[in-house]
């Protein structure tokens, strides 16, 4: 069975459901999806680089997780789908923080056009990535995170970079951090 997305107007409302591998190329319609980041409780960020045999964005470093939620499946719901299936991980808290994020973006004739909850969820579960999925994976703190986005973004995906801005700029990112024991310290502003 191939995964579907749903396709949704400029109010994200549902207007129907297409395969997606099919819709994904450079003309990708606006579609439901979400991102995931992963902390465990020493405030380290999970990221990976997407496999190889991804139509897209293939090699990209990106955030933990990403994923299209089905018809009727809310973002958490879908993003504990795709936690498991990607990662092998069932998180201990997740919470969607930046739940309006929408963008549009394209690498080598390949849009990514969606609506994109932004999640955050908490482990100490070692991820057992799905290689068909996931190529590499590494460990980071916040901080160095927000640097290394600064000195090489090209390594990194578009969203990805918004999406860790948009977070780094939220109060209720840094209250979930420090209720679930994921963070070292805030960051002075």
């Amino acid at each position: 069975m191939s995964d579907v997305v749903v396709l949704v107007n400029g109010k994200n409302e549902p207007i129907g459901t297409a395969e997606k591998e099919a819709i994904h190329n450079s003309e990708t319609p606006l579609h439901r999806g979400f991102s995931v980041f992963l902390f465990n409780t020493h405030g380290e960020l999970f990221l990976q680089q997407r496999s190889g045999k991804k139509k897209t964005w293939p090699h990209t470093w990106s955030n933990s997780c990403c994923g299209h939620p089905m018809m009727d499946e809310t973002s958490i719901i879908a993003a504990k789908r795709r936690l498991a299936f990607e990662l092998g991980i069932i998180p201990t808290a997740i919470v969607v923080i930046l739940p309006d994020y929408r963008y549009r973006v394209e690498k080598d004739g390949i849009v990514e056009n969606e609506f994109c909850p932004v999640l955050v969820a908490v482990s100490d579960k070692e991820p057992e990535p799905n290689p068909d999925e996931v190529e590499k994976t590494k460990w980071i703190s916040w901080e160095n995170w927000l640097q290394e986005i600064k000195v090489n973004p090209a390594t990194y995906s578009q969203w990805c970079i918004e999406e860790s801005n948009l977070l780094a700029n939220s109060p209720l990112f840094y209250e979930f951090l420090e209720t679930h024991n994921a963070k070292r310290k805030l960051p002075n502003k």
